[in-house]
């Protein structure tokens, strides 16, 4: 969440950085009156507070000096005085509770390098990689889902039985490709990133430090017996591995990774890229994660950015880097680059991977700070994250793209060693 002072002391420039995300402004306005009334009751709260702990040593003095009548009367006016104290602590404790509410639906304002845009259509395409999309052969022109059903590789219908639709059942040397994609990743990362297999279910307090609540309780599965949330990206535990806790300024960046299954209602998506495993329900993906301090934040984020990429290099996809522009940015980003595949079978561009800066927003949610080296003093982390990568499109755009005449499907070299040695799907 933002911190409450820029908006006591920088107001104008909050509400600028929510203007360039197309935000309303009126509710920080709103948020604005509700920390003042809030700060000027705690401030006669205080007051009071302090003039009954006054009174009571006076209370005291003159029970000690036998004056009972004295004591009693200042006794009576400090029971007045008390009950106004505990009206107004009440008062501003409701007022506290509505700022902490604001705050976390107020969204973070984008950085100051993010390009300036309205929605999708402004994001700016910063290079294109891999093969022509124009280059690819009619056989490489089938949809995944076609080719799915016809090697045996993929049952929409069977998934749907167990689960309804958008839940996806892979067999066989489909199966095996989604565990293959998940154990190179994740070895690709070894090198500098700590692999953690976080819990799949979390608290709500976990789920709100990465920002999916409040803004997103819709699209995420609650069981509510247990107050427990299926996480939508294992951004959401990682986020809050050191909630509560102060860092080292030497140990950072602490670089995480984990492999989890994902959980999204993908609430309003009816009709939209549904088909097949373009939107789905449950997916499995790996996540690269870092706590750093400000000046290394934007080191870090380009190296995440690197290493999402450098799979996708790894696969042979034609894929593009998308700079998002303020307009597109989602509720906790203040800089962000999305990476796309090109599937020929669907002909479509689709996002596999989202590398993010979120400044301190989430850190400040989930209370997670570092002692800096030069004074000792306690300061909030910086978060980043990305997907590398999620793996229902990655499986896809492979599928299509190593499809062969024949309707075999030819993958990547790369994945062999995870394949057993074999790269050919008949």
């Amino acid at each position: 969440m933002l911190d409450i002072r820029r908006v006591r002391t920088e107001l104008d420039v909050v509400r600028a950085g929510l203007v360039r995300k197309g935000v309303d402004t009126r509710e920080v306005d709103h948020l604005a009156e509700v920390d003042a009334r809030h700060r000027r009751l705690a401030a006669q709260r205080d007051t009071l507070r302090a003039q009954v702990n006054q009174v009571s040593k006076e209370v005291g003095r003159l029970r000690r000096a036998g004056d009972s009548a004295g004591a009693e009367a200042r006794m009576a006016w400090s029971r007045q005085v008390g009950e106004r104290e505990r009206a107004l602590a009440a008062e501003a404790d409701a007022l506290a509770v509505e700022v902490r509410e604001l705050l976390l639906r107020i969204p973070n304002l984008p950085a100051d390098d993010a390009p300036d845009g309205a929605g999708e259509a402004d994001n700016v395409v910063v290079r294109v990689e891999g093969p022509d999309p124009a280059a690819y052969g009619e056989h490489q022109r089938v949809p995944h889902w076609d080719v799915g059903a016809e090697l045996g590789i993929l049952d929409l219908e069977r998934g749907a039985k167990l689960s309804g639709s958008m839940f996806p059942l892979y067999r066989g040397a489909g199966a095996r490709l989604v565990r293959a994609l998940t154990a190179w990743a994740l070895d690709r990362h070894a090198d500098a990133f700590e692999e953690l297999r976080p819990p799949s279910l979390v608290r709500t307090e976990t789920i709100t430090a990465s920002g999916q609540l409040p803004k997103f309780a819709d699209d995420a599965y609650h069981l509510e017996r247990d107050d427990l949330w299926a996480i939508p990206t294992a951004e959401v535990p990682l986020t809050s591995v050191a909630a509560g806790e102060v860092l080292a300024e030497a140990d950072l960046p602490l670089r995480l990774t984990a492999a989890t299954p994902c959980f999204r209602r993908e609430a309003g998506s009816a009709g939209r890229d549904t088909r097949g495993l373009l939107r789905v329900h449950e997916f499995d993906k790996v996540e690269i994660l870092a706590y750093a301090t400000p000046e290394q934040a934007q080191d870090v984020h380009a190296e995440l950015l690197a290493r999402a990429e450098g799979l996708l290099g790894e696969l042979g996809l034609a894929y593009r880097v998308l700079d998002i522009c303020t307009g597109d940015l989602g509720q906790t980003q203040a800089r962000q680059f999305d990476l796309e595949v090109y599937a020929p079978g669907c002909d479509q561009w689709l996002e596999v991977s989202s590398v993010s800066w979120f400044g301190d927003y989430q850190a400040r949610r989930a209370d997670v700070r570092y002692r800096r080296r030069e004074d000792a003093r306690v300061a909030f982390v910086h978060t980043l994250n990305g997907s590398a990568l999620a793996w229902p499109r990655i499986w896809a755009t492979l599928v299509e793209t190593g499809r062969r005449p024949d309707g075999s499907v030819e993958l990547p070299q790369a994945l062999a060693p995870w394949l057993g040695g074999s790269t050919k799907l008949a």
